[in-house]
């Protein structure tokens, strides 16, 4: 089936000024692999964020079940040609046939590759979205004010706060420390959170809409490696400033102040957080101006 035209394209038409082009990032954080993904093809535009196995696996290339879960899913999404539930639908069939494929134990939970994810496809005077996990979609409108579609599902504020109260030994880390809570956590999967991880209970938990573009200037699209570090883990996320960082120098101020938070708490405990840095993926889409 033929892709949707791209409508970006109508839509800097419509406008008097020409927008400016599309932004992306896309940064390894502190591990080994990136498991974030990005998508842009024709007028649909998506950020996965993959979550490692904790049973570690790894697979052909040193690729990890959450670096697959995640290009697998955005490959669905690439295909286009359906509604974005669908296409969700599709993208979680699509991991559990990649364990199937390479002899994952689909009856323990903790091997379950697993991603978050945010798309949105454009259209002349809207645009549909759908997203699960901890992946976000930030509207921002003309007249300065901002809203996020769907909040964050919030599954490790607990094991933060737990962090937080600890005085780990030097080099201690929150997977060797929390590891039986980490766990814990995970085996909630699409019980108290979701994400797509080829349970069929999954797509009880993906959020989807439609928004009307009037209004808006920009859509921000990104993962939770680019939110901006909380030393209270149950503190709302400050969206006010992470949208002014982003009026004032795009994706990329965001990124700078995250990674010299990130810097300046190697220990991970001021602010704490699973690694030092995360894996970062975001895409911003200009409307109008």
């Amino acid at each position: 089936m033929p892709q949707p035209p791209n409508t970006l394209s109508a839509c800097r038409v419509h406008n008097s000024l020409p927008l400016p082009p599309v932004e992306s990032l896309l940064e390894q954080g502190s591990g080994s692999l990136n498991e974030d993904v990005l998508l842009q093809g024709g007028n649909m535009f998506g950020v996965f964020d993959g979550a490692t196995s904790l049973n570690r696996d790894t697979f052909t290339g040193g690729r990890t079940g959450g670096m697959l879960a995640a290009e697998s899913a955005a490959l669905a999404f690439r295909r286009n040609g359906s509604s974005l539930l669908d296409l969700a639908g599709r993208a979680n069939r699509s991991i559990k046939k990649g364990m199937e494929e390479l002899k994952v134990d689909l009856d323990q939970k903790k091997n379950l590759w697993s991603t978050s994810a945010a798309v949105v496809r454009l259209h002349d005077d809207h645009f549909e979205w759908c997203q699960i996990g901890d992946c976000q979609i930030l509207v921002l409108y003309r007249d300065g004010s901002h809203r996020l579609l769907e909040d964050s599902p919030g599954h490790d504020i607990e094991t933060l706060c737990l962090w937080k109260g600890l005085t780990p030994k030097n080099g201690e880390r929150i997977s060797e420390v929390l590891a039986d809570q980490i766990l814990s956590v995970r085996l909630g999967m699409n019980i108290h959170y979701g994400v797509l991880n080829g349970e069929e209970a999954a797509m009880h938990f993906v959020n989807n809409g439609r928004e009307a573009l009037e209004g808006i200037s920009d859509i921000l699209l990104y993962t939770d490696g680019l939110a901006l570090p909380r030393s209270d883990p149950e503190e709302d996320e400050d969206l006010a400033a992470f949208a002014g960082l982003y009026r004032r120098g795009g994706l990329r101020a965001i990124r700078d102040l995250v990674r010299r938070v990130e810097r300046e708490d190697p220990a991970c405990h001021t602010y704490p957080r699973f690694k030092n840095h995360d894996d970062i993926g975001a895409i911003a889409i200009p409307v109008s101006r």
